[in-house]
Parts: C-alpha cells; sequence; structure tokens
C-alpha cells in the first residue's frame, strides 16, 4: 500500500535563514518557491536527490518545538550519506555542530546529530 517517504514538511521560525541552510548548506535542490498572501507564508519545495522532498514553510509567529528529541510526534528526520566523516567535515567547515559520531548498537553502521536554524534534531546515517 504506502511506497515511500513522498516529503516533510518543516515549519522554520526564520524563513531566510532556513532556506540558506537546507539549500546552500546541505545543498538540497529548489523545485518550487511560493508565497501565500493570504497565509503571510512562504512554501518552499526542495528536492533530495532520490526524488524525496522537503516543504519549507514560513508562518507568523509558529509556536516553539517544546523540548529536544524526545518530545511526542515528530523525534528527528535522518537522511543517508556515502561518508559520515565527510559529511561530518563539510558541515563543521560550514559552521554546523555536529555531535561525535556513534555506531548504532542494532545496525552496527555509524550515525550522528546536528540541528537546523531552529533546533530541529537531524541524523545522518552512514549508507
Amino acid at each position: 500500500m504506502l511506497k515511500s517517504i513522498h516529503h516533510v514538511a518543516i515549519i522554520c521560525s526564520d524563513y531566510s535563514r532556513s532556506k540558506d541552510f537546507y539549500t546552500r548548506i546541505l545543498k538540497l535542490e529548489v523545485v518550487a518557491e511560493t508565497y501565500r498572501q493570504q497565509r503571510q507564508s512562504y512554501k518552499l519545495d526542495l528536492a533530495l536527490p532520490d526524488g524525496s522532498e522537503l516543504e519549507l514553510f514560513s508562518f507568523p509567529s509558529p509556536p516553539s518545538r517544546p523540548s529536544n528529541p524526545e518530545a511526542q510526534g515528530l523525534r528527528h528526520l535522518a537522511f543517508d550519506v556515502d561518508s559520515i566523516e565527510q559529511t561530518v567535515a563539510y558541515l563543521n567547515g560550514q559552521g554546523v555542530e555536529v555531535e561525535p559520531i556513534r555506531i548504532d548498537e542494532l545496525t552496527g553502521k555509524a550515525f550522528t546529530f546536528f540541528k537546523d536554524p531552529d533546533g530541529l534534531p537531524l541524523e545522518i546515517c552512514q549508507s
């Protein structure tokens, strides 16, 4: 019945800062950008190489996330990478603080976390 994840939607507090982070630092491709006057809201569609998308939204005065990853709801968003070490080095070079690399006790694969400009936890996983 379900085949794949089509997209993930993220609401940001500072549209320009988040757009820069996801396009310049994470290098996601812009598919479309729309400003919806009646909602005072931007919607930015971003493509990943596998065809899935992130939707970045801005709304006037959105509430903050209740707490870090253990808050009820979406825990984190994870991205698959070819080389976790190279990706961490790149992110650090862009001024992004990344946690130490760990090994998942169940899969034996390397992973780590960093945060987007609003503190949304993002994970990178070794393929």
